[in-house]
């Protein structure tokens, strides 16, 4: 080959090259469209599994003849008691559930301080994914359903905090496409959380338990696969050495990590009723809904998928919504969009109280659920994408990873009060305990809408820099 014709290929060649690093996603860097499905495939593993977590306890696992078999069970029952009391078998399942939700979220708060300290977000998300899917195939044994938890717990541990904390990384700190990216990103989680209920939960409640956690680690492997493939277009770990200062907190930052922390404090009341939902809420729908359809009765798991579903079928609405109010120049703050959506939560609950109160001591309606569903929806979306969004905008970059994963100690407190409130399913009318759900969601709109005006202005002290 002459020198003129290397000098045109080697030109085509950075052509195209360039042209490839030109591509957007949606209008957005072409990374997040890996991170976002394989976030997508990591909740379709996650979600699988949970849709049949409270069912496979109360319907198999807890019952005599079977717990017999779980490795280290009466230790860990004895622990549990001696914290939570005497618990009976609904209740016990429901603290186990709460404690494993509340653990999952509360580990990302780690995982983030070692994706930015240590090992970096990218080994963080693959190490976690990888114990992940070991947990999901544990679960498919009897025996090993503690120490597959563990590895649940531990690698959502690892994975959760940082890949949020990566679709920050995509923008500047003053990109407006930021909020987008996150309600895409949150699109991915509900996409595969849609899908995860209809296949592993059909596969686990018609076929065998075992088959549908199976389905949950193949879907992990999925979005290990991904995530893998789009590397060279993830935003790639900042690395610090002894000659290279780390970033460090700054005047004022206190302040606003404390607003942060309050933030976090007030949406876990929301947690404890959206985690509710995954909870006692299955055990309402087998006893209380009539779910027959064309003498069919509909798997207690699809209305999981309904649950998403909702929350799909609206955000394309919702925003919408935003930014035609945007133009207008009437698009509510972020406080204000999270106490919206503890309100409409609030109502939800509310909703089933009134199903109860009419349903006459009969089955409910399953129009009653669907209902209840969308509502929950917008509450959804108000309150998760939104409140990720602000803490990745507002947080230090000293400790922006720490802080995205330290989100989930809402869901960790609101999962561990989920599964104490379970207890009271049995203690009071289904009327009572849904009316007491929406109290407690409901005192946090109270709450936000409060203090919303003191944490606006701390989250106004450090103007926020472009990088």
């Amino acid at each position: 080959m002459s020198t003129n014709e290397q000098a045109m290929s080697g030109a085509m060649a950075a052509s195209a090259a360039a042209r490839d690093d030109q591509r957007t996603f949606l209008g957005h860097p072409r990374g997040l469209a890996y991170i976002v499905f394989a976030e997508g495939w990591e909740r379709f593993s996650f979600y699988g599994m949970q849709a049949l977590l409270m069912l496979y306890m109360v319907g198999y696992l807890l019952q005599p003849g079977q717990i017999e078999h779980v490795a280290a069970f009466t230790e860990f029952r004895s622990v549990v008691e001696s914290i939570f009391g005497p618990l009976s078998l609904q209740a016990l399942a429901s603290q186990i559930f709460g404690l494993y939700v509340g653990l999952v979220y509360f580990f990302p708060v780690l995982g983030g301080m070692l994706g930015d300290r240590l090992i970096g977000r990218t080994r963080a998300v693959v190490i976690g994914a990888i114990l992940m899917a070991a947990g999901h195939f544990m679960m498919a044994f009897e025996a090993a359903f503690l120490f597959a938890l563990a590895a649940l717990i531990l690698g959502s541990g690892l994975l959760k905090g940082n890949l949020a904390a990566q679709v920050g990384d995509l923008y500047p700190k003053n990109d407006t496409r930021r909020d987008s990216a996150f309600s895409m990103y949150c699109l991915a989680i509900n996409a595969g959380a849609f899908v995860a209920p209809l296949v592993c939960g059909t596969l686990g409640e018609l076929y065998g338990w075992h088959y549908g956690f199976g389905a949950a680690g193949v879907g992990m492997l999925v979005g290990i696969a991904i995530y893998l493939s789009g590397r060279s277009y993830i935003p790639a770990d900042k690395t610090f050495d002894a000659t290279t200062a780390r970033p460090k907190l700054q005047p004022g930052d206190g302040r606003i990590i404390v607003s942060l922390a309050g933030v976090i404090a007030i949406t876990s009341l929301y947690w404890a009723g959206q985690t509710q939902v995954w909870n006692t809420y299955p055990i309402w729908l087998r006893d209380r809904v009539d779910r027959g359809i064309f003498d069919h009765s509909i798997p207690v798991t699809w209305f999981q998928s309904l649950d998403t579903l909702a929350v799909l079928a609206l955000a394309p609405l919702v925003i919408w919504l935003w930014k035609r109010q945007a133009k207008r120049g009437a698009e509510p703050r972020d406080l204000v969009k999270i106490a919206i959506g503890c309100v409409a939560f609030a109502l939800a609950c509310v909703l089933l109280s009134v199903s109860e109160w009419l349903s006459g001591g009969k089955t409910v309606s399953v129009l009653w659920p669907t209902v209840f569903h969308f509502m929950c929806a917008i509450g959804y979306l108000y309150v998760w994408p939104i409140t990720l969004a602000l803490i990745s905008r507002a947080a230090p970059p000293a400790v922006n990873s720490t802080m995205v994963g330290a989100y989930y100690l809402a869901i960790f407190l609101g999962g561990i009060f989920s599964g104490w409130l379970g207890r009271f399913y049995e203690a009071l009318s289904p009327a009572e305990f849904w009316l007491l759900h929406g109290a407690v969601v409901g005192s946090g709109a109270v709450l936000i809408t409060l203090m919303s005006g003191v944490l606006s202005r701390q989250f106004a002290q450090r103007p926020i820099e472009a990088t």
